[in-house]
């Protein structure tokens, strides 16, 4: 019998994820589907009554219901409920369990292009105190040596997810990158800026020391300005496709049954889509 998965969202034309997980059900020869459904928000109920009925094994959420989940599910892993987001649905025995893969996708993307990245006391910074912000903070919590700094425009929200998220974490706005810049081991954006053409105006990365490493969890274009920048001044960088392809591989273990791996070939193929 054919194990079913899916992602769903609203729009859902642009996701990746089919491409993604249908390579690895034809690289394990899989009895397997993996489809992309659009659900507008007032249709997420009778989803999920789909859901428990068995019809699929589980699947994936994005943009607008990794929150609106959280009261259909069954039981959210603690995680999940930290990061405030569910991108990973399990159903088990007519119930469904939601969880949050996007830390695991963040650690697993530097682990693989930068390997010790995490092993010096650095100090970080992240850009942004949005939804992403809050899967990289969880994720800095559990490797990262040094404080967490948070920079965003509007110092109130980045002190509201710091409350929120206890750790070694502190908020800053904007006008704080060049007293902080020279401690800083890693600079993570998770804010849109770099998306359709922007750029960071009060952002001088020759502050930074020359072993900093730049990262972007924007991934179209997959070079954003800063990340070019960044590259042009030596530093390290790596993009933000790499967090979309590991994220995926522990749905599709708790789905299908085997561990797929993040190969060349896999990110070739994805990427060749970003322009269109």
């Amino acid at each position: 019998m054919t194990t079913k998965a899916f992602v769903i969202g609203h729009p859902i034309n642009h996701s990746r994820s089919p491409l993604i997980h249908q390579t690895w059900l034809a690289e394990h020869r899989i009895d397997g589907s993996y489809e992309a459904i659009d659900v507008p928000p007032e249709a997420l109920p009778a989803f999920f009554e789909r859901l428990r009925s068995g019809e699929f094994a589980g699947g994936n959420v994005t943009i607008p219901h990794k929150e609106a989940v959280f009261g259909l599910c069954d039981a959210v892993d603690p995680l999940a409920r930290k990061i405030g987001a569910v991108n990973t649905l399990v159903v088990r025995e007519g119930k469904v369990f939601g969880s949050n893969t996007d830390y695991l996708g963040f650690l697993g993307n530097l682990d693989a292009a930068v390997p010790g990245w995490s092993d010096g006391p650095d100090d970080a910074m992240v850009i942004g105190a949005g939804g992403a912000a809050r899967a990289v903070l969880v994720a800095l919590q559990r490797r990262n040596g040094g404080k967490v700094h948070v920079l965003n425009r509007t110092l109130a929200n980045a002190q509201a997810l710091v409350d929120e998220i206890d750790g070694p974490f502190e908020a800053h706005g904007f006008d704080a990158f060049a007293e902080l810049a020279p401690r800083t081991g890693i600079v993570i954006n998770t804010s849109s800026i770099g998306m359709h053409g922007s750029r960071f105006d009060w952002l001088d990365l020759a502050l930074l020391p020359r072993k900093t490493l730049v990262t972007d969890i924007v991934y179209v274009p997959l070079e954003t300005p800063l990340l070019a920048e960044a590259r042009a001044r030596g530093l390290r960088t790596v993009d933000g496709l790499g967090m979309l392809l590991h994220q995926a591989a522990p749905g599709f273990e708790a789905w299908f049954g085997v561990r797929p791996t993040v190969t060349p070939e896999l990110r070739a193929r994805v990427e060749a889509t970003l322009g269109h």
